[in-house]
């Protein structure tokens, strides 16, 4: 049991995978309970979300402490951010989380912290839009893995 948690937590760890592989692998490929396959990449990809908004936040301040990135971040990035503050505002964690949420490739955390911290969104807004977005997700994914496993299965039998 402990290889499988491994399993999923690692798949769901992979960026442009996460949730939307780990799900499906976990209940058709390993044949989990969907309940604890749902938990545990869910919990997962929330802590990958937060982590990554959290180191992105670190590593870009001692970037743009090397002076020709710091200019170019300021004139690009600050000045984006100051035209779109209103929008953020208004909309940051619902478009945020409907981001995260749409399982389709190229969306969920890794692009949500990246966009949502080069958009100026809080660490406060983007956790609550990220633990919505997962779960939307989760969910989502969840639906399809149980219900269109037909599907799914010409897949995973190649993997």
């Amino acid at each position: 049991m402990i290889r499988e948690i491994i399993e999923i937590i690692v798949i769901t760890f992979l960026p442009f995978l996460e949730l939307r592989a780990s799900i499906p692998y976990g209940i058709l490929k390993l044949h989990m309970s969907w309940v604890d396959v749902f938990m545990i990449a869910v919990i997962t990809n929330i802590l990958l979300g937060i982590l990554i908004y959290f180191l992105l936040d670190k590593f870009i301040h001692l970037v743009i402490r090397i002076k020709p990135i710091g200019r170019l971040y300021k004139k690009i990035v600050v000045k984006t951010q100051k035209k779109i503050h209103p929008y953020v505002e208004k909309y940051g964690e619902i478009g945020v989380a409907l981001f995260i949420g749409i399982p389709l490739p190229g969306s969920g955390v890794y692009s949500g912290a990246l966009g949502s911290y080069l958009l100026g969104l809080g660490y406060k807004k983007f956790t609550i839009a990220c633990i919505l977005g997962v779960i939307i997700a989760g969910v989502a994914v969840t639906i399809i893995s149980l219900f269109g496993a037909g599907a799914w299965g010409f897949f995973l039998k190649m993997i």
